[in-house]
């Protein structure tokens, strides 16, 4: 059991980042939602006198926040990110560049047996943790949790939830799930592409970060990368039957699915070793969605192919948003999203059925919602009874139906069309098979 699990610290909940345009709206949401309850926070960073005027803001609307310990500590300074993972229960970490910023903050909670979750999608930051931690974390117990937002909750749960509503319904799981976004509203995350033009970085001083970027099957365990049917994600525009429209490249796909095919692994591959997974952008039906297709796909091939070349790419970030900085409460509260989920299978009988799942928050997703994720991820690993190991797990397999109520309760909504699947899995998704790298 992970010492976290012990009522020995001090804090509940410490959110490293409290400073930045996230971290604020995490400890807003924190505060709104459980000020009233006996939930021990407290809000770290690197600078004290930013820290302190973060808490007089939120103070003026949740005066419980004038009694919020500040914690100072750099990315960098191991010895402060120690003596802070020591003394909570979990640490939610809002500071990216991941690649840049969070590799000592994830060592010290693994070291410390603190459980752990952010928002990175940041696939070659990911693979060195596992390789780093995983092992270590397991015999800690210390539950490390990435992709904590919009990437990669709705691909992650959304895909359990199918599963689970497949076997209850059919006896058998989808043999194969695909996941379609492009209905949302909101603004691109200074971060996001922060993260973003920090891997092109990396990719232009080292090559063979593009082997973990490229590999369908990347944030696997060791010995479970091969053989498997998913090939690359989708790179043109196509008409697809089963979403019944048409679709293009779907950007997060890139980590999307990693993510997801590594909750499958971490369990021992329950839906079979030939499931397949995949994402894309949906664009709708006719002469409009070939037009959209075709828009998005040469937008993002544009995109990718500017932000790869130095010069280009710094003329980007001089001029798309920057980390810090982001919408208006008005513009987050008018945004929304959502995704939907079909799994295909056969039962028992080799009938076909599908299962069709919709993932949707009423927030713009890169802020409004993702602030509701992590700070629900947070306080699941915080403050619920887990009954699982730890590692570098994923969403799914550390905090699976637990976080799902949770969501439900925060407004968002996880829909199985034709009903509500009924059945709770007899151990939680916390419970996963989570034994190797």
């Amino acid at each position: 059991m992970s010492p976290v699990t012990e009522d020995t610290r001090t804090h509940d909940l410490v959110l490293y980042g409290a400073t930045g345009f996230t971290g604020q709206l995490v400890a807003e949401y924190l505060l709104k939602t459980y000020g009233d309850t006996d939930l021990r926070l407290a809000l770290a960073g690197r600078n004290e006198s930013k820290l302190e005027r973060v808490r007089r803001e939120l103070t003026a609307a949740h005066p419980r926040a004038a009694d919020l310990p500040l914690l100072v500590a750099d990315s960098r300074d191991r010895v402060a990110l120690d003596a802070i993972a020591k003394e909570t229960k979990a640490l939610c970490t809002t500071v990216g560049p991941y690649a840049k910023y969070g590799a000592e903050v994830v060592a010290a909670c693994v070291e410390a047996g603190t459980d752990y979750s952010d928002l990175t999608g940041e696939t070659q930051f990911i693979r060195r943790m596992i390789d780093a931690h995983h092992e270590r974390a397991i015999e800690t117990g210390a539950r490390i949790v990435h992709c904590c937002g919009f990437d990669s909750i709705p691909s992650d749960l959304g895909t359990m939830l199918v599963q689970q509503t497949a076997l209850e319904r059919h006896g058998a799981p989808a043999r194969e799930v695909k996941l379609a976004a492009g209905e949302s509203s909101g603004a691109a995350s200074g971060g996001t592409l922060a993260s973003m033009f920090n891997l092109m970085e990396e990719v232009s001083r080292d090559r063979s970060v593009l082997k973990v970027l490229g590999h369908p099957y990347g944030l696997n365990p060791e010995g479970e990368r091969s053989g498997l049917p998913d090939g690359g994600d989708q790179k043109g525009m196509r008409y697809d039957e089963d979403l019944g429209m048409w679709t293009a490249p779907f950007v997060m796909a890139a980590i999307n699915t990693r993510v997801v095919r590594r909750s499958h692994a971490l369990q021992g591959f329950p839906w079979g070793r030939d499931f397949r997974y995949s994402e894309v952008m949906s664009t709708g039906e006719g002469a409009g969605g070939v037009l959209r297709a075709a828009g998005i796909t040469a937008g993002v091939g544009a995109f990718v192919g500017l932000a790869a070349v130095k010069p280009t790419r710094r003329l980007l970030q001089r001029y798309l948003p920057q980390p810090g900085e982001g919408p208006s409460e008005e513009a987050r509260e008018r945004g929304f999203f959502v995704v939907r989920l079909v799994g295909l299978g056969e039962d028992a009988d080799g009938q076909p059925f599908t299962v069709r799942v919709k993932v949707r928050g009423d927030k713009d997703p890169g802020y409004g919602g993702t602030a509701i994720m992590l700070g629900e991820s947070a306080m699941t690993l915080a403050t619920d009874d887990l009954d699982g190991p730890g590692g570098v797990l994923t969403p799914s397999t550390a905090m699976g139906d637990r976080l799902l109520e949770r969501l439900r309760d925060a407004s968002m909504t996880f829909e199985v069309e034709g009903g509500e699947a009924t059945t709770k899995r007899a151990a939680r998704s916390g419970k996963s098979a989570a034994t190797t790298p």
